[in-house]
């Protein structure tokens, strides 16, 4: 019943959302920022009760991590946001018939969006920010380790609303358990897209029981392949800086692909790994090259599971190929179309690793942690989407949005 009444006080608050300009929707999203950060100790220490239940070692437990740091990068991107344009409205194309119709296609929102996600708060700012400034409501369904975290948040967003006089109903978050997500990702009544951002688990088991269209987002087994060509200095950084600027993300490196040619060099090349002691599971042949040269208590032989998995985690794998061929071969086995990457100095093996590689988002001698709608200059972003219809890639405002047709006569009719 609590789920039900979310969904009817969303619907009522879409059409009011509909008639807000965008400099009140701008407005209060700079409020919102500024009361982000006024509101630090408060949402620093509901997110210290989450944190207190969850094992640091567990994969999530950065990601559920809330720091005066991290807020102040929120409020940045909120007020980034704020500053774009609003996507909704724009004309995409317009044409005069000769009997004098005119045919017009703008961008519209779609409406009421579903986001379900695990234990990361931020994705609560990121997501109303997004959907608040493409005129979509947002109904947030977090999951049970972020409770008191979202509940915070969301606390000061409606704050901020009130405060704005703007229907606070345009956001919501839902109680934690499996019969309210069940009833968000059957919501079709009133729900018009949803979005999962999360584990493969999680993506999985919206794509089974979804009834809502779903865009698939969150799930990452990221690549790096080390060409024959490629340059050490360049791929000793990259690697490093894909693998451990921070393990818990979805651009983070999972698996390194290097030329059997240049597997000399493989010790080198995971050296600054070592030092943020990365435990690489090696194939044998990488085994072989790192063995008495890498730290015996972080190498681990490679088995069947290490490859196509998403470590979260100071964890890699490192896989020889003979080929170039081999290493496309990998990654399309055991990819997850999120961002792959190659170091290489030969100019024609990266035109064709960019284009025969399939993933929303391909690397040329940098880094894959690079995959953020903030560095893609998108403001914030929605989520990483690993399929082909509608979105690609990391979302923000203008993927948040589909289109309709306008036409306008003066009496005509079809003969």
């Amino acid at each position: 019943m609590e789920s039900l009444t979310i969904f009817e006080n969303a619907l009522e608050a879409r059409q009011e959302l509909n008639l807000i300009d965008d400099q009140s929707v701008s407005r209060m999203l700079m409020l919102l920022a500024d009361e982000a950060e006024m509101q630090t100790p408060f949402i620093l220490s509901e997110n210290e009760k989450d944190l207190a239940l969850m094992a640091e070692s567990d994969p999530r437990y950065d990601r559920l991590r809330l720091t005066p740091e991290r807020i102040k990068n929120i409020a940045a991107d909120i007020r980034n946001v704020a500053s774009l344009p609003s996507p909704a409205g724009k004309i995409i194309s317009e044409y005069f018939k000769p009997n004098g119709l005119v045919i017009k296609r703008i961008t519209v929102p779609f409406g009421i969006i579903g986001v379900i996600y695990e234990a990361r708060p931020n994705v609560t700012f990121d997501v109303f920010s997004l959907c608040v400034k493409s005129r979509n409501v947002a109904i947030l369904k977090g999951g049970s380790d972020a409770i008191n975290s979202n509940t915070a948040i969301v606390e000061v967003i409606k704050k901020v609303l009130k405060k704005s006089g703007i229907n606070e109903h345009i956001v919501s978050l839902l109680p934690p358990g499996r019969e309210e997500a069940l009833s968000l990702l059957t919501a079709r009544e009133y729900v018009d897209l949803l979005i999962p951002r999360g584990s493969r688990e999680l993506i999985n088991y919206v794509r089974e029981n979804a009834s809502v269209p779903v865009i698939e987002t969150g799930a990452g087994i990221c690549h790096s392949y080390f060409d024959e060509s490629g340059d050490v200095e360049k791929g000793r950084a990259i690697i490093n800086n894909a693998k451990t600027r921070r393990v818990s993300v979805c651009n983070a490196l999972d698996c390194l692909i290097i030329h059997e040619a240049r597997l000399n060099d493989l010790p080198s090349l995971v050296e600054f790994c070592a030092s943020a002691e990365v435990i690489i599971y090696a194939d044998e042949k990488a085994y072989t090259s790192l063995k008495g040269k890498y730290p015996g208590e972080l190498l681990c032989r490679a088995t069947a599971e290490s490859f196509g998995k998403e470590f979260l985690s100071y964890k890699m794998a490192v896989k020889s190929v003979s080929s170039f061929s081999d290493a496309l071969g990998h990654i399309a086995k055991f990819g997850s179309k999120h961002s792959e990457s190659i170091i290489s100095e030969n100019e024609s093996r990266l035109e064709e690793f960019c284009s025969q590689v399939d993933a929303s988002a391909i690397y040329a001698n940098t880094s894959t942690a690079f995959t953020d709608g903030a560095e893609f200059g998108l403001g914030a972003e929605i989520g990483i989407s690993t399929q082909k219809l509608h979105a690609r890639g990391p979302m923000s405002l203008e993927a948040l949005t589909t289109y309709k047709w306008i036409i306008k006569g003066n009496g005509q009719i079809r003969p």
